[in-house]
């Protein structure tokens, strides 16, 4: 995680911000008897590394959004939206699907809002069920707009995010 703050530091003296984005793995694999999420976010520094939680992912490796965004509140200015079901085919368990028809996003999904720290969300479906992605694309965007975040969007912008 040092090369993680390192980098973090270098960037900030570059007007940037370095980030990182999880996978599934960092939730099911351990080491020394610890999460891999859980070694990232104890050694790295939140002013210098930005963590943007990707939720179908994290709930790919295992496991529970709200679990994880209440051990580490505050800790994610990014999230990636991705809703998830059980996959019809190929080697993943879970595939993407409409924010609102998985079961991987929290009801209203204020909890990035209200406990991450969150400041821009940002929507990814992979899978379609043979839906046409256009209209799912429309779909996501009606429900992130039910869920109300936009003064959190705006925060950011005035906040120079």
């Amino acid at each position: 995680m040092e090369v993680f703050n390192k980098s973090g530091s270098c960037c900030k003296k570059s007007g940037m911000k370095f980030g990182y984005h999880n996978h599934d793995f960092e939730f099911s694999r351990w080491l020394n008897n610890k999460k891999l999420f859980d070694i990232i976010l104890q050694n790295t520094d939140p002013k210098l590394v930005a963590q943007q939680l990707d939720m179908g992912n994290l709930y790919n490796g295992g496991a529970i959004a709200i679990a994880v965004v209440m051990q580490y509140p505050g800790r994610f200015e990014l999230m990636h939206v991705k809703d998830e079901i059980k996959a019809a085919s190929g080697t993943e368990k879970y595939e993407s699907t409409i924010l609102g028809e998985g079961s991987s996003i929290p009801a209203g999904d204020g909890l990035g809002k209200k406990s991450g720290g969150t400041y821009h969300f940002i929507i990814e479906q992979e899978s379609y069920q043979g839906k046409d992605p256009l209209d799912c694309c429309k779909a996501d965007l009606d429900i992130m707009k039910k869920w109300d975040i936009k003064d959190t969007l705006l925060a950011a912008r005035q906040a120079g995010l």
